[in-house]
């Protein structure tokens, strides 16, 4: 099973996105296992940032991935990594760039700004899609 670390800030307040969140939390188990780190602010979560030796980093400026790419992206990274891989959202500011800096890479899933809330959505249902791309089936068309 392959093991996934969420480092970002705030929690999930509305009812309609933990609902979300768990959906798709659901649909991934058995496969992916989601460990979830909220920090408090963005200094705590840059803190976090500082300790990991790799880590992914979404933010509007990466490297845009369409779906399939993002599969084959993650399901590498994962390999390379030991079936672990840590991800990390950023707050309302974005990351610093000393954050950017230290970041193995730097993806985006829109040109577009969303909230880190929204893109802990975005994020779940992607890797849900990036899992059924790599198993074939009908989900991504």
């Amino acid at each position: 099973m392959y093991k996934l670390t969420i480092l970002t800030v705030g929690k999930a307040k509305e009812p309609w996105l933990q609902i979300g969140l768990e959906e798709y939390t659901m649909r991934l188990k058995g496969a992916i296992e989601i460990h979830w780190r909220l920090a408090k602010d963005e200094k705590t979560l840059a803190e976090w940032l500082s300790e990991e030796p790799y880590f992914i980093a979404l933010d509007p400026k990466g490297k845009l991935l369409d779906s399939v790419a993002f599969s084959a992206f993650f399901f590498r990274e994962l390999e390379h990594r030991g079936c672990r891989l840590t991800l990390a959202i950023g707050g309302a500011e974005g990351f610093s760039p000393e954050v950017k800096s230290k970041a193995s890479h730097l993806i985006s899933f829109s040109p577009l700004t969303f909230t880190h809330q929204i893109t802990r959505l975005i994020l779940l249902e992607q890797l849900y899609r990036a899992l059924e791309i790599r198993r074939g089936s009908p989900y991504h068309k």
